[in-house]
């Protein structure tokens, strides 16, 4: 492939200031349909009964697959730079911290 093909097959994202700044959450909540799955994330804080949903993402089955695949490629990566992260399981940590009960 030479430098032009490169250049016409590269794809230009921008990012607002706003959106780059990110969002904290530390709980995704993922419900799916036949068409589509969709994924919350949660920003759960100690002592709150309630709690707001900060982001929602929506992906086709094929893109939820490849989000999973490079979600878990990236885990790798990262594990093998930085070592095993270790799984709240594992930690035995109370999850329950007054919000709503879900699995991630």
């Amino acid at each position: 492939m030479d430098n032009q093909d490169q250049q016409q097959n590269q794809l230009n994202i921008e990012i607002s200031e706003e959106i780059a700044e990110g969002v904290y959450a530390n709980l995704a909540i993922i419900t799916h349909s036949h068409a589509e799955f969709v994924i919350d994330f949660v920003n759960v804080m100690p002592g709150t009964p309630k709690s707001r949903v900060k982001s929602r993402i929506i992906l086709t089955p094929q893109h939820a697959k490849r989000f999973m695949k490079a979600l878990t490629e990236n885990v790798n990566r990262f594990e093998s730079l930085n070592g095993k992260i270790q799984d709240l399981e594992e930690v035995q940590l109370p999850m329950n911290f007054g919000g709503p009960t879900a699995q991630a």
